[in-house]
């Protein structure tokens, strides 16, 4: 099978639909179909490269610095519709609806190609981070659900990675095409909750001596991290602890300031970005991993801490509670409040029989979202759309 995934966010930005596209392109190709990626360029002209075991075509963009720092291609239709003139594929899978998104939609209606679009974001994502265009958020919210829905009902069927988003979505989209969850998946061989390589401790300063709460994520104003860092000074109101925070964004300069301002910064380490490898390493250290974001639609760095075998702590919203169940391998705690999700984590901190069960828990979690089933999923999707 030819497929072609049209992506705005793509490796080597680093969030979520940009891990997922990736994953998704190599596991294809590692099946044996042909896979071509279109994602923005990253030095602003367009150009081809081979990412392993499949070829990426690299659009024309502009930096687009408002939000995550990232690159976006504004009127990439004569490059797309070339590309698929070219490539000629079975199937078109959009990840994003930006400039790409946009495009590969156009194209592939125009032609006649089966289009799978997925819905990775809520307007929250965006907004949490214009912190000018605060007072007008909620007709904002309303204009950018709207979009979404006229955009993805161009579309032969519509994913998103939990049902608990789905729900959501086809609440106020009413689109009539097919609605699938699909989890996005992680590769389970390379997660293990074997003891860490102990360098890893020293590369990044870490005490081996105390428990250690982690974040791997965005350091972006939507992922709520001031609410982490209070309820961290709480915890070590309780016990020796050490918060361990894995990734960067726009709003990393506010969280450095705030660990320093409230006497915790020698208990923080910010990491900034890390490889692949240290990655894997470092979700090994934690404790309890902890996500104070309301706005995920599944949270594929979650996925990977259980799969690391740690509990978790996060808030009951968005899709979360698909993935932390209260009581089962973690906390749910209401929304920016940074009390009861101090509780949670402590009360796993201090209780190693608790703390062992969560951690079970995580793994059988875990264990049902590897990235094969999600390849047969859409596998699946794929030749339905085509029939």
């Amino acid at each position: 099978m030819k497929i072609l995934i049209a992506s705005d966010l793509h490796w080597p930005t680093i969030n979520g639909v940009a891990t997922f596209s990736r994953n998704l392109a190599k596991g294809l190709a590692e099946r044996g179909h042909e896979v071509l990626v279109i994602a923005p360029s990253q030095t602003g002209k367009h150009y081809k490269e081979v990412d392993g075991n499949h070829v990426i075509h690299r659009t024309a963009s502009v930096p687009f610095p408002f939000y995550q720092n990232f690159r976006i291609s504004l009127r990439p239709d004569r490059e797309i519709k070339k590309i698929i003139d070219e490539f000629e594929p079975d199937v078109i899978h959009i990840q994003m609806l930006l400039g790409i998104g946009q495009a590969a939609m156009r194209c592939g209606n125009k032609v006649g190609v089966p289009i799978v679009s997925t819905n990775h974001a809520m307007p929250e994502n965006l907004m949490d981070n214009l912190k000018l265009l605060a007072p007008v958020s909620r007709p904002i919210n309303y204009i950018l659900t709207e979009y979404g829905r006229r955009f993805h009902s161009q579309s032969d069927c519509v994913t998103m990675p939990t049902q608990s988003a789905i729900d959501m979505f086809a609440a106020s989209s009413k689109l009539t095409i097919p609605l699938k969850a699909v989890s996005n998946g992680i590769n389970l061989g390379h997660f293990t909750n074997a003891a860490p390589d102990p360098a890893i401790y020293k590369t990044y300063n870490l005490p081996k001596d105390r428990p250690i709460v982690t974040y791997v994520g965005r350091l972006d104003a939507e992922k709520h991290l001031s609410v982490l860092i209070e309820a961290f000074i709480r915890v070590l109101q309780d016990t020796e602890a050490h918060l361990l925070v894995v990734g960067d964004g726009t709003d990393a300069a506010n969280l450095h300031q705030q660990a320093k301002e409230s006497g915790i910064w020698d208990n923080v380490t910010f990491t900034g970005r890390v490889s692949d490898e240290d990655l894997l390493e470092l979700h090994r250290v934690g404790t309890v991993f902890a996500m104070p974001s309301p706005a995920e639609l599944q949270s594929i760095a979650t996925l990977e801490a259980m799969a690391s075998g740690q509990p978790v702590v996060a808030v009951d919203a968005g899709a979360l509670k698909e993935l932390c169940q209260d009581g089962i391998n973690g906390v749910l705690c209401d929304q920016d409040d940074d009390e009861q999700m101090a509780r949670g984590i402590t009360s796993i901190i201090i209780d190693s029989k608790l703390r062992k069960k969560y951690a079970e828990a995580s793994l059988a979690i875990a264990d049902t979202h590897d990235i094969n089933h999600t390849l047969d999923e859409f596998l699946a999707i794929y030749d339905q759309v085509m029939q």
